[in-house]
């Protein structure tokens, strides 16, 4: 055997080629380490030097930018949404992301594409998957939030070198149309409407907040008292309140047969409320004077139910409570929203539609840009496109508008009425 051909001695992180003795031509190329620290080298064999030495060029390549497989992580892609769902994106996402994520995982991505290995998932796999999405029934936005997953899911595994590219940035997700009804905020007559049933309930002032002021659903049910400042006049928002999760507290020796949030003995397995995710989020908004009195009178009545209640009430410091104290349930707060519209006899809408009027109402009142972002809370980098979506031009002003227009243009109006000064002047 020539010299050439003879096993060499190698320093440590150079490649080993060597003629063997089955007559082919064999390398031992270093990839890397393994999960224990130990190091990974990967071994081939071709029946010529060349071809060989050209194999291991392409190795080595992957291996410096960081493409390469790695050792025992042959991912198929349910084993990897699963692990990157539960161990790296639970941790570090809000729960409400959380949970989108993981439903994505659970009923459309490990179903549609889960047998695949990650590193030879194609594009095409994916956007089969959303076609056959909305062929079943899935609107196009829930086959984008499935893209979304998947994107973010597989970024973070060509990141840590187990697939080459990520399939879902390539891939074409759904097109989600904007729909085709406009909001259309209250009127002022239907917020008086809406005050009027509002004074006969309790928690009357949570519904103000929102219609005057804007305030989301989780930033009403999130404030404290520690928050408002009524000689003042101001309250500050800094934390949202999270939809309960509950799982069954009962034992499988003795289920209680029903979902885990009706459970007799459910256990709470999320964090009543979250820390604003936005510096903008975190803000200080200034309250009417009505809307003061209103808070005052609010905290007296929680006075009175509180020393009714006894040693039944739940003290929790919340602004807003159930009968017997802790803090609301968004969805109890929802279907209330509802019963309220239907009571005053105003037409049906979304609670988030309150925010809607609410920004509007400041637009109408000639209110600077700059202050209305402050009240909403909405970033400066995207302040212009929140305004867009939420400031809504009544009618009634673009009628005026256009009769501005034709004076302009075409001169007063035969109909208009006259000023009588000016025939006067004549």
């Amino acid at each position: 055997m020539a010299e050439d051909q003879k096993r060499t001695r190698r320093a440590n992180g150079e490649t080993a080629i060597y003629f063997g003795k089955d007559d082919r031509w064999h390398a031992r190329v270093p990839m890397g380490y393994k999960d224990n620290g130990e190091p990974y080298r990967r071994h081939i064999t071709r029946p010529s030097e060349d071809a060989l030495v050209e194999e291991v060029k392409r190795l080595e390549k992957q291996r410096d930018q960081g493409t390469a497989q790695q050792p025992g992580k042959l991912w198929t892609v349910e084993k990897w949404l699963w692990h990157w769902v539960e161990n790296i994106a639970k941790d570090v996402v809000s729960e409400n992301t959380y949970d989108g994520y993981e439903v994505a995982v659970r009923v459309h991505l490990v179903p549609g594409i889960g047998k695949h290995r990650i590193d030879r998932l194609e594009p095409e796999h994916l956007e089969s998957l959303y076609r056959r999405m909305q062929k079943n029934g899935s609107a196009a936005a829930t086959a984008h939030q499935a893209h979304r997953t998947a994107r973010t899911a597989l970024g973070e595994a060509v990141r840590r070198g187990h697939a080459a590219k990520n399939a879902a940035a390539l891939a074409k997700p759904p097109r989600v149309e904007e729909p085709e009804e406009e909001i259309e905020p209250y009127s002022v007559e239907e917020v008086q409407s809406l005050l009027i049933e509002v004074n006969k309930r309790r928690n009357s002032a949570r519904w103000m907040l929102a219609l005057a002021l804007g305030l989301r659903q989780g930033e009403t049910l999130g404030l404290r008292w520690i928050d408002v400042d009524l000689d003042h006049e101001y309250l500050k928002l800094r934390r949202n309140r999270l939809r309960p999760k509950y799982e069954h507290g009962c034992t499988e020796a003795d289920p209680c047969g029903r979902k885990a949030g009706y459970c007799p003995h459910r256990e709470q397995v999320r964090r009543e409320t979250k820390n604003t995710k936005s510096r903008a989020g975190r803000r200080a908004v200034p309250l009417p004077g009505p809307l003061v009195v209103m808070l005052r009178t609010h905290r007296a009545a929680q006075a009175r139910e509180r020393n009714t209640a006894g040693n039944l009430w739940t003290e929790s410091d919340y602004v807003f409570t159930k009968p017997l104290g802790g803090p609301l349930s968004p969805n109890t707060d929802y279907h209330n929203w509802k019963k309220l519209l239907d009571d005053a006899g105003v037409r049906d809408g979304r609670l988030h539609d309150a925010r809607h009027t609410a920004a509007t109402v400041l637009m109408l009142l000639g209110v600077p840009d700059r202050v209305i972002d402050q009240i909403m809370g909405w970033e400066a980098g995207t302040s212009s496109r929140m305004r867009a979506r939420y400031l809504h031009v009544p009618d009634a002003m673009l009628k005026d508008v256009a009769q501005k227009i034709a004076e302009a243009i075409w001169g007063p109006s035969p109909n208009a009425p006259v000023d009588k000064d000016q025939n006067n002047e004549g």
